[in-house]
């Protein structure tokens, strides 16, 4: 009787043991497109360390995201294979792209100029992090379904700045733009928000960095900003060198805001709240370099890539697209973070900072919406200027 027993539950034993089994591992082969020889990131703009530049490739910051989430990966059986491929032009990007995609890659990283990933991102089906383009027309003109923007967007970055001058009350703007097609747009930006927020533009002025002797006074800070009456200089300047010298050289001695002096980023390295100096300090010993916000989107996009995995491990499109729409994400800001369902940015509080300190966090406190205050920082649902349903 007692064998018959041992027989029974070795049988019982043996039928239960595939229920109990472990989930079969399952791998993701992850593709993450950089533009090869970025300007960007050339030697003298690396070392100026141009606030709101690039410090270095986004691999750095995306490999730190995935090894801080090991330990649930390995819980899930689930393994993230990043590879890095590089593109030196935008035919190049979107031929990786396809490549990696029809090799079974669920979602793609982009860390490229704003027209390739718009290219990128038309070739493809399965789910694309924006990591290094903040141009608005990704977001609403040319954006698409499974496009996902982590670096704030230019007006994210222009709506903080008018709320911080509102804020401390700085209500008369100068601003200088800058001489290239992207500081047009960008300036055009900068002037909604100055209206949106009640600020008063006193003239727009021109800047340009010229050998030409007959073109000096437009590099001439001093010059640009004498015999005007103002609170605050707004600077425009995507390259960086012009805005860099600007503050402390006005005629009058007034703050600088913009690309210098105080700036919206989404990151700076000396933030010190909701374990962001601990997150800081891994970026800093894993690259050997300061964590900028360019940096901080690569993390950002490493997290959102875990969380979709961990919730979606089969990667199929559709169910990843609503997986990723559902996030709530910590990015070390003190606050969930989610990706806007009508044009895939994430939302995020912005950093203020002079480049040594973080000054304060945006939005504004008092400035409110009747959903979520961080939408006040970007385009919002009912302006409808992302067409395409997600």
């Amino acid at each position: 009787m007692r064998m018959g027993t041992l027989f029974r539950t070795a049988l019982l034993a043996g039928a239960l043991l595939p229920l109990c089994a472990p989930a079969m591992a399952v791998t993701w082969r992850v593709t993450l497109i950089e533009q090869a020889d970025n300007p960007e990131l050339g030697r003298t703009r690396r070392e100026r360390a141009y606030l709101g530049h690039p410090g270095g490739p986004a691999s750095d910051s995306v490999a730190v995201a995935l090894e801080d989430a090991q330990f649930e990966l390995q819980a899930a059986q689930l393994t993230i294979d990043l590879k890095t491929e590089l593109a030196a032009n935008m035919e190049a990007a979107r031929q990786t792209a396809v490549k990696a995609v029809q090799g079974g890659a669920p979602v793609l990283l982009l860390n490229l100029p704003a027209a390739w990933v718009a290219g990128v991102a038309g070739a493809v089906r399965v789910p694309v992090f924006n990591i290094g383009a903040s141009a608005d027309h990704l977001r609403e003109r040319d954006c698409a379904p499974n496009l996902y923007h982590v670096l704030p967007s230019e007006r994210m970055r222009a709506d903080a700045t008018a709320q911080a001058l509102t804020g401390r009350r700085w209500r008369q703007v100068l601003l200088l733009t800058g001489p290239s097609p992207e500081d047009a747009q960008r300036s055009q930006v900068a002037q909604m928000a100055i209206k949106r927020y009640g600020l008063k533009l006193v003239v727009n002025k021109p800047f340009k960095l010229s050998a030409d002797p007959r073109e000096r006074a437009l590099a001439n800070t001093t010059l640009l900003t004498a015999n005007l009456s103002y609170d605050v200089v707004w600077v425009v300047d995507s390259d960086g060198e012009f805005a860099r010298t600007l503050p402390y050289n006005t005629a009058s001695p007034r703050p600088v805001v913009g690309d210098a002096g105080l700036v919206a980023l989404a990151w700076q390295p000396q933030f010190e709240r909701f374990g962001a100096p601990q997150l800081s300090r891994r970026f800093a010993l894993a690259a050997k370099r300061p964590m900028t916000d360019h940096d901080w989107a690569g993390w950002m996009a490493g997290k959102a890539l875990v969380a979709a995995a961990l919730a979606q491990p089969r990667g199929e499109p559709v169910a990843l697209a609503k997986a990723l729409v559902a996030l709530d994400l910590d990015g070390a800001k003190g606050i969930s973070m989610q990706f806007r369902p009508w044009d895939r940015q994430l939302r995020q509080p912005l950093l203020l900072t002079d480049g040594q300190s973080v000054v304060g966090t945006m939005p504004l406190d008092g400035v409110l919406h009747p959903r979520n205050t961080l939408d006040t920082l970007g385009a919002d649902e009912g302006e409808k200027l992302c067409k395409t349903k997600g």
